[in-house]
């Protein structure tokens, strides 16, 4: 499975911010007089500004996919790669502009990205972690290779005066019903972005998503925050806004109003740290780990319980490891965790190898969501100093004796080899390397990955000699040569971890990931077979890596980690071995001699295609064990 990374934020946002005292020169005056409840809920959240995509009149200035499609400039602006290039959109929000088409259709529209996948995800506040784990699991299981993933929301639409002329429920009213007003004090319009790409960015810093958790509780307990309907005594629904003769009638019940059920909000807060301490008892959350704790809490109101119920369950997390910009651009719901983010990311006080857990809980019907990243930092001194160009491709040079037969089968092989080192190229192992964003435990575990297929490479090559008959002396003889200098690579290997700093015990008990077991298994099947002669397209591909890149892999790698040759020995010694002891002339007498007919060129071609497939493969599933 792929790794991903969080490699660009952008936020928007509408209009000046507006202060406190602003809030109802853009909102309007409830029956035309001042809130007498405003001050209370504003002392009791937190909040001293937000932005409203409103003007004073009360028109909208904004609609929320352009605020998204803003957002997703702001953020490829900072990203290496453009509009056109994005392969997915997976979008958020707890109230589209329109009902339909998705959300995700009309900022696709908007955002100026080329043809994509999209996906809309609508909820409250958990929206937004739907939305980044439906783009996560694309790009780990590799069906993309970048996703944006971005929430808007515009709920001051909601909240304007005039919205509530004509509900005769109010008419007379001083104030608005508590479970209406709590919300037309808290919340705030705005939108983030972020690019998830399978690699960190090649500058500052990227977040590694390392896991994503949701979880729904509507099973249990009913609507707290909702629009569409008129919950009765009972908590029950007994029609939607669509069920009413017209949308009048629905608006003038109040059917249309957002609303908060404040007798059942509080649950919010104990689900999510019930389900914090769940995490810990199934090893997700080490809370000594945890540097930074980016906690969505909708109002300041909360933070006091969530603080409270940690220290009873035995958790203190120190105050200077939270973050929370509430307080400056107030509660945007489902786009709150990505403005966060992304604030958090451009303030500096990120560092190289730091975890942040994220917490995004959501009363809707109450949804706990959480997730843990991890900071990594691009080096700006790493691949400055490699001055060869490793990413030129050329093919293993092959001597024949103008024999028609022997040239088909040079063209062939080096149409192979041509297909394989640019595929291997865009293998991300590979590409950190020619990045020079490789970190020495990367490199680490790229040797315990390999040892095991270059263990069984002696051992296929001694097989496929033993069933060589004896009238094909020259050739069993180069097989037995060969297997006797492949067995002292793997201990040269072994090596170079333990030089780098891994424990002999890791690298002695490591197992084949399941591209090597494919290796492995094809070269073992085919070295069973009578006189397999075909196995020389496998050696052809294996000793074509030592000969034509593992050296200037392993010198790349010396350089960007500031390595010595003792920890690089593996790869720069192939460079010089596998020529100057003459593996690649064994190869070329074996494909000189009489034995080399039409069939047996297609045969050598096929199994080299097949080795090279497969050689990708186990550089793609490092790990994948």
């Amino acid at each position: 499975m792929n790794k991903v990374f969080m490699t660009a934020t952008g936020s928007f946002f509408p209009n000046a911010p507006v202060g406190n005292d602003e809030m109802e020169t853009f909102l309007g005056l409830f029956n035309g007089q001042a809130s007498r409840t405003r001050p209370i809920f504003l002392r009791k959240n937190g909040i001293k500004t937000r932005y409203y995509a409103l003007d004073t009149s009360q028109q909208s200035t904004h609609k929320a996919y352009d605020m998204a499609a803003e957002a997703i400039r702001n953020c490829l602006s900072g990203s290496n790669i453009n509009p056109a290039e994005v392969e997915f959109l997976s979008t958020a929000t707890t109230q589209s502009d329109l009902p339909v088409p998705g959300f995700a259709s009309m900022v696709h529209a908007a955002s100026g990205l080329g043809r994509c996948g999209i996906a809309s995800h609508q909820s409250v506040c958990a929206a937004s972690m739907m939305a980044i784990q439906n783009a996560f699991h694309q790009l780990k299981a590799g069906t993309v290779r970048n996703a944006v993933c971005c929430a808007a929301e515009l709920p001051s639409r909601m909240f304007k005066a005039d919205r509530f002329a004509g509900q005769a429920a109010f008419e007379g009213l001083d104030n608005l019903p508590i479970e209406i007003d709590f919300l037309r004090w808290m919340l705030s319009d705005g939108a983030g972005a972020m690019l998830l790409q399978n690699e960190p960015s090649g500058k500052g810093v990227s977040l590694e998503i390392d896991w994503i958790d949701l979880k729904s509780y509507a099973h249990e307990h009913e609507l707290c925050m909702y629009t569409g309907t008129n919950k009765d005594a009972n908590g029950n629904v007994p029609k939607t806004w669509l069920d009413y003769a017209t949308i009048s009638e629905a608006n003038a019940a109040g059917a249309l109003n957002l609303k908060q059920d404040m007798s059942l909000v509080d649950n919010i807060v104990k689900l999510g740290i019930q389900r914090f301490f769940e995490l810990i008892d199934e090893s997700k959350i080490e809370v000594a780990e945890i540097d930074w704790l980016v906690c969505h809490y909708s109002s300041h109101h909360f933070k006091p319980q969530i603080v409270e119920l940690l220290k009873q369950g035995g958790v203190e997390i120190p105050e200077e490891r939270w973050f929370s910009n509430l307080y400056t651009v107030g509660n945007i719901g489902s786009a709150s965790i990505f403005v966060m983010l992304d604030e958090l990311i451009k303030s500096g006080k990120l560092k190289a190898g730091q975890r942040i857990l994220c917490m995004v809980p959501e009363s809707g019907r109450f949804i706990t969501g959480y997730m843990m990243l991890s900071v990594t930092e691009h080096s700006d001194n790493a691949f400055n100093f490699i001055a060869e160009d490793i990413a030129a491709i050329r093919a293993p040079e092959i001597r024949v004796q103008e024999k028609p037969v022997q040239e088909w089968l040079v063209r062939q092989l080096t149409g192979v080899w041509f297909d394989f080192e640019r595929n291997l190229q865009n293998v991300p192992i590979v590409k950190k390397i020619f990045k020079g964003t490789l970190s020495l435990e990367e490199y680490k575990r790229l040797l315990v990955n390999l040892r095991q297929q270059v263990i069984d490479g002696s051992q296929w090559i001694a097989r496929a000699a033993s069933n060589v008959s004896m009238e094909h002396f020259p050739v069993r003889s180069a097989f037995i040569r060969h297997s006797s200098d492949e067995h002292r690579d793997y201990q040269m290997l072994e090596k170079n971890y333990i030089n780098c700093g891994g424990k002999e015990v890791e690298i002695l008990t490591g197992i084949k990931n399941i591209g090597s077991e494919a290796l492995s298994a094809y070269m073992f099947h085919r070295a069973s077979q009578p006189n397999p002669f075909d196995l020389l397209g496998g050696m052809f591909i294996i000793e074509g890596l030592g000969n034509r890149v593992s050296g200037k892999w392993g010198r790349a790698i010396q350089q960007q980690l500031g390595l010595d040759k003792d920890q690089v020995s593996f790869f720069i010694y192939h460079e010089s071995s596998d020529s100057n002891d003459n593996h690649f002339e064994r190869f070329e007498q074996a494909i000189q001699s009489d034995l080399l007919s039409k069939e047996m060129a297609e045969k050598i071609v096929k199994t080299a295609k097949v080795v090279a497939k497969l050689y990708t493969l186990q550089l793609e599933e490092l790990d994948n064990f």
